[in-house]
């Protein structure tokens, strides 16, 4: 009789990575769905576009690697870092700058690192940040506008031929493109009222036009991803909690700065609380540690937002974060199993 020596831990989930990213890629549906029906086409064909030039970049890299290409493809997180791309780059965006985004979050913060589970940092986050420093005009005119806000808006064939015939800076771009109601509030707050900056076309007859609605369905899938047990609550909970703490400590005031429910349903907030900072390479590790981890990127975000440059800074919040991932996880080490804390001696 042969028997095979294995380590631990012995007991079998039947989940693997592969299935694991395929429940995130459904989860994010939802959200994907409110925001094409909301905004157009344009993040619809950037998820395409950026979940296949992901996964070119990495069956490229794992062959220079020579490392085995089909197998490895077949955990679907190159496919999960194109969606998620797709999902946070703005509609309009240029075919040429998210494929830099893709190719950076590929090649630079996952392969150069040494792959799968060797990554520090975020790649998706990384791919968003450098091209939002590289070229931030880009990167903030080119969302579209919402429905019922403009003129109607881009046909499928319109939002094909703006992606991958026009440029950022084409006059015929202006017509359907504004910045996000984060930034929008935060520029004029400080020289008009809350109920006279609202009045903009961007914030509708709620929270803000399309964006609640994007929000939520983030929401609902990531209480799917609750409910099937892919992530725990730890880091969407502390994430929101902190956020909402700061805004209600330093953004009490709607009439002098952006207001909670802006905080929380007119950026990427959902998409950042669960399916961004839950990424279990780059985060932290045990329950406690999460906690520390989840509360640091909503407090990141807020300070960024509040008073940094980018109305939006789930990248870099998250980001700012991975770096203390070693040092949070060194001091939340869970106790070692059958064992208890030492007595005091007086």
């Amino acid at each position: 009789m042969t028997f095979i020596a294995r380590s631990s831990p012995h007991a079998f989930s039947g989940n693997s990575t592969g299935r694991l990213m395929q429940w995130v890629m459904l989860a994010s549906v939802p959200g994907l769905l409110a925001q094409t029906w909301f905004f157009g086409w344009g993040n619809l064909i950037n998820v395409l576009w950026c979940m296949a030039l992901a996964v070119g970049a990495e069956a490229v890299m794992l062959r220079i690697r020579k490392r085995p290409v089909r197998w490895q493809l077949e955990d679907c997180t190159a496919l999960v870092t194109g969606l998620l791309l797709g999902l946070s780059l703005p509609p309009l965006l240029p075919w040429w700058i998210s494929a830099l985004a893709v190719i950076s979050a590929i090649v630079m913060a996952k392969h150069l690192y040494g792959g799968l589970g060797n990554n520090p940092f975020n790649p998706a986050m990384v791919g968003y940040a450098v091209v939002l420093i590289s070229f931030p005009l880009a990167m903030t005119t080119t969302w579209a506008m919402p429905a019922g806000a403009g003129d109607g808006g881009l046909s499928l064939w319109g939002t094909l031929v703006q992606i991958f015939a026009g440029s950022a800076s084409s006059p015929a771009i202006d017509g359907v493109t504004m910045a996000t109601p984060l930034d929008l509030y935060k520029q004029q707050i400080h020289r008009e009222l809350a109920s006279t900056v609202t009045q903009h076309p961007a914030f509708g007859d709620f929270v803000a036009r399309g964006w609640e609605w994007v929000n939520l369905g983030f929401l609902a899938g990531g209480l799917l991803l609750l409910w099937r047990r892919i992530i725990t609550w730890h880091i969407p909970v502390s994430f929101l909690a902190a956020l909402a703490f700061m805004a209600l400590l330093f953004g009490w005031d709607p009439d002098q700065s952006v207001p909670l429910s802006l905080h929380l349903l007119a950026g990427g907030t959902m998409l950042g609380a669960f399916f961004i900072a839950t990424d279990p390479v780059s985060g932290a590790t045990s329950n406690k540690g999460k906690l520390v981890y989840g509360a640091g990127i909503g407090a990141l975000l807020y300070i960024i937002r509040a008073w940094g440059s980018y109305p939006d800074a789930v990248a870099f919040a998250v980001l700012l974060m991975n770096f203390a991932v070693p040092f949070i996880d060194h001091y939340t080490q869970p106790r070692s199993y059958g064992h208890q804390k030492p007595r005091r001696v007086s």
